[in-house]
């Protein structure tokens, strides 16, 4: 089996991955703030390291690995949501209905998606308590410190506090100062420094926190920053180092690097984490997805209504989608992306469709072991197709089938129920791939005798079921060449 290669988005380079205790392999993910369903954008960092999940309880085992991904329950949004939509109910049990409704949601559409339900899923306003006492310890480390805001008193981080802030975004904090539009705010030392806890109004939801700083103590009924959940949940789960810390590119900014200088501060540590992992952006078909644009998606828009291509999607689908890029490119999310994830899930799923189940095949685990090269495990996957479609019925074709079967489940793609039931538009909408080829085939030993009449059949069948065919001729040989696209 290879090694485990990673890119390290803290060293700018693919690491040799080295967990700290093989027994008992760590990583966090961001999770979502359950103010509204989760959107397709939210659905990368989801699949991405789910896999990569899959994959460290594959080399590591199941009961050494642990996988923390937060909820974020406490936070503006989720407050305006409860305003909104709860108008006629106390703050707090309109909050609670809001993240109550939307964590349900969250939960049904990742496991639609495939997703193994993380060891660990803490949510923030369970750990109020362990905030406070690190913004305390902060503060009495001389990181941070108590001011008054513009809205109410608040603790704020000292970014100037610490020599390397910046280092995981390569942001130099003298580079942030002559870059700043704005002037420094009055209550901040530095136009960087942060919320760590931020006083509350009367009409909204707040914890009593206690702070000492130079021998004055004052209690202040508010709520957390956003940055400080993370690092005080992770330490809970985890402990103050571990090994891989993942989530979207946008977080790296500030959200990843003040949970650094947070977590390193608070317990005297050059790293909170060793590896840090961030998968790249998406945008649908084209465009940047905001709801402005009309093209905002959520995951349940794609699996419970024709919204998006005018068709409910399966989460195998929709999953595999995700994956045919490389999990640090940029995605562009499209029907077509669909329509062809769908084909190829459809002509894998039934190849293997109820074949027993055989060896996990080495190859798959040593594509991912490459810092997640999905690309190759497609490879690999249609090598397993093609022996089966290649080896008759004897038994290589059997175990070819299990192999298949076994990859699928292990990526998280093999759908237990019918093939028809599961992608039936697709047989109905677009033939497979394979199946293409040998009418194309057939076509053109049609042309060579001349038999147009029957050649032209085939293409237009072809034709009525979404598929043009383009004739050429090849450049070195003059020989006819056949080609075929999707009619969109």
């Amino acid at each position: 089996m290879s090694e485990l290669k990673f890119w390290n988005t803290l060293t700018r380079a693919k690491e040799e991955f080295q967990p700290i205790d093989k027994s008992n392999v760590r990583m966090y993910v961001c999770g979502p703030t359950v103010y509204d369903y989760a959107h397709i954008g939210n659905a990368r960092p989801l699949i991405v390291f789910d896999v990569l999940y899959r994959l460290l309880r594959h080399v590591y085992g199941a009961d050494h690995v642990t996988y923390v991904r937060n909820i974020t329950d406490v936070d503006d949004k989720i407050n305006a949501r409860a305003l909104r939509d709860y108008p006629n109910l106390p703050l707090n049990e309109a909050i609670a209905k809001v993240t109550e409704k939307t964590a349900e949601r969250f939960h049904k559409d990742a496991a639609a998606l495939g997703c193994l339900p993380p060891t660990h899923e803490p949510r923030a306003t369970a750990h109020i308590d362990g905030m406070v006492r690190m913004i305390q310890t902060l503060i009495d480390k001389g990181n941070a410190y108590v001011t008054a805001g513009r809205e109410g008193r608040e603790v704020l981080f000292s970014v100037g506090s610490m020599p390397d802030y910046g280092k995981l975004s390569n942001r130099k904090l003298e580079d942030q100062q002559a870059g700043a539009r704005v002037a420094v705010e009055d209550h901040k030392r530095n136009a960087a420094d942060f919320v760590l806890w931020k006083e509350s109004a009367s009409d909204e939801p707040g914890w009593d926190g206690t702070f000492t700083e130079n021998g004055e103590t004052v209690t202040i009924h508010g709520r957390p920053g956003w940055h400080i959940e993370c690092s005080v949940m992770s330490e809970h789960h985890l402990g103050e180092t571990f090994d891989i810390h993942g989530g979207g590119l946008d977080l790296i900014f500030p959200h990843h690097e003040n949970e650094i200088a947070q977590s390193c501060c608070a317990h005297g540590n050059d790293r909170m984490a060793n590896l840090w992992m961030h998968n790249g952006f998406l945008q649908v078909e084209g465009r940047k997805m905001s709801k402005s644009e009309g093209n905002f998606v959520t995951i349940a828009d794609l699996l419970e209504t024709e919204k998006f291509g005018g068709r409910k999607w399966p989460g195998e689908v929709l999953r595999l989608a995700m994956l045919m890029t490389h999990y640090r490119e940029p995605i562009d999310f499209s029907v077509k992306r669909l329509e062809e994830a769908a084909s190829k899930l459809h002509d894998m799923h039934s190849a293997c469709y109820e074949s027993p189940l055989q060896t996990l095949p080495g190859s798959i685990i040593d594509a991912l072991s490459n810092d997640l090269n999905f690309s190759q495990v497609l490879v690999r996957l249609f090598e397993l197709l093609s022996e089966i479609t290649n080896s008759g019925n004897g038994n290589q074709k059997v175990q070819a089938a299990g192999r298949l079967r076994a990859a699928l489940e292990f990526l998280g793609l093999y759908y237990e129920g019918n093939s028809t039931d599961l992608f039936g538009f697709v047989v109905k909408d677009y033939p497979s791939d394979t199946e293409i080829n040998a009418l194309i085939a057939e076509r053109l030993a049609f042309i060579a005798t001349k038999n147009w009449a029957e050649a032209d059949r085939i293409r237009d069948e072809l034709l009525a079921q979404g598929i043009q065919l383009k004739d050429g001729k090849d450049p070195e040989t003059g020989e006819r060449v056949t080609t075929w696209e999707v009619k969109r």
